[in-house]
């Protein structure tokens, strides 16, 4: 990876109860419309994944979106996507949205955002892959989940040499900049290292 040419971005399917969630997802979509990343993500028409994704859209940029079987027969599908995947299950799901992404973005969200940003820095935790993971903090949305990082670490839960690597964006027009400068230093570091198979985690 020498480069940020997609961007898996988790967020929730409502707006929230803050136009600044909205305007932050226009905001990023835009972003990377206009810098040609590609948006992958669940594949939904609403809330803030539908904002983010047409957002892209209309700046020009490629999106991609991944949905299990049992979410595309009760959730609304944005069907203007370039790319659709119906996947069998949320296994295949998480496996393909890791694969075609060089970062991974928790814009506000609900339970599966939190589940899904967790995981991401989990495995990177266990040293399963060094894609940045990016917390957008807009409007202290995180903080709670920030504060409580800290305490684990504090606490001894978190053990040195086994720290959660992050970034946190407080806004949105900070999230592309410091994607970069991690790939950046990434590539400037030590060889990559090779990821095992989502399967085998």
């Amino acid at each position: 990876m020498t480069q940020l040419s997609s961007i898996c971005v988790y967020c929730g399917s409502s707006a929230g109860d803050a136009p600044i969630y909205t305007h932050s997802a226009e905001q990023l979509g835009m972003a990377m419309g206009e810098a040609g990343i590609g948006l992958v993500y669940g594949g939904g028409a609403i809330g803030l994944m539908g904002i983010t994704a047409r957002s892209v859209m209309d700046a020009g940029g490629h999106v991609t979106g991944i949905i299990p079987q049992f979410l595309k027969e009760r959730e609304v599908m944005l069907d203007t996507a370039h790319e659709l995947i119906v996947t069998n299950d949320m296994h295949e799901r998480k496996r393909l949205m890791f694969e075609r992404s060089d970062a991974f973005v928790a814009l506000p969200g609900g339970i599966g955002t939190l589940e899904e940003l967790v995981e991401m820095m989990t495995w990177a935790q266990l040293g399963r892959h060094r894609k940045p993971v990016l917390i957008a903090n807009i409007n202290g949305f995180w903080d709670p989940l920030i504060a409580l990082l800290r305490h684990m670490a504090d606490a001894g839960f978190i053990r040195s040499g086994f720290e959660v690597n992050y970034i946190v964006a407080d806004r949105a027009e900070d999230i592309l900049p410091m994607l970069r400068t991690a790939i950046a230093r990434t590539v400037a570091a030590e060889p990559a290292i090779e990821p095992m198979p989502i399967a085998d985690l």
